[in-house]
């Protein structure tokens, strides 16, 4: 005689595998982000974070390839969040804008950035993370700058990842090296520059 299959269970588990629960995926990244942080950002451990977030080391390492790969994230959301892509019609302030944001947004996480840094010159995998992260970023600007070539506003030869190097070249060089700011008004200056009307 041939049995009946078992009944199907009466609830399932609210997620599997990679899939993410937005509740707990925000405790991670905001945890992560308070602890990186800290006065002891560079000793930020997984455990640590798991313990703030009152989830298990085991769901993070579901859901994360990496250490690394937690902390970016919490960049990047930050950054998401502050950083729009612009789209007024003139490339001068599409720059300034877009700009202005990002040195904003870069202030505020400047201390997580230099920790996050520091992790990915330890981390091959964390430095895999950033280079995705800094790519992800230089796409929304070569977006706009693709616009002002499309209007004529930029020369059609112009080499645009040259002129990308040098904004943030800049804006690196005031994060890791100078330590200091840069403003909304440097965002209006250098995107004035790099449309070509310096003194307008």
């Amino acid at each position: 005689m041939s049995s009946s299959p078992p009944p199907p269970p009466a609830t399932s588990r609210p997620h599997t595998g990679r899939r993410r629960n937005p509740a707990v995926r925000d405790a991670v990244l905001r945890s992560a982000a308070e602890l990186l942080a800290g006065p002891d950002g560079m000793a930020v451990s997984i455990d640590a974070i798991a313990r703030m977030a009152g989830v298990s080391k085991h769901t993070i390492y579901r859901w994360w390839p990496s250490k690394g790969a937690v902390l970016l994230e919490a960049v990047v959301e930050h950054a998401q969040q502050e950083v729009a892509i612009p789209d007024t019609g003139a490339l001068v302030t599409d720059l300034a804008t877009f700009l202005a944001d990002t040195f904003r947004a870069v202030e505020r996480a400047g201390a997580l950035l230099r920790r996050l840094i520091a992790e990915a010159l330890r981390d091959t995998a964390s430095a895999q993370e950033m280079r995705e992260f800094i790519v992800a970023r230089r796409g929304g600007l070569r977006s706009l700058l693709v616009r002002g070539q499309e209007r004529g506003e930029l020369p059609a030869e112009q080499e645009l990842e040259l002129t990308m190097d040098q904004i943030y070249g800049l804006m690196w060089y005031r994060l890791l090296i100078a330590d200091s700011p840069l403003t909304a008004d440097d965002a209006a200056r250098l995107a004035r520059s790099v449309a070509g009307r310096p003194h307008s």
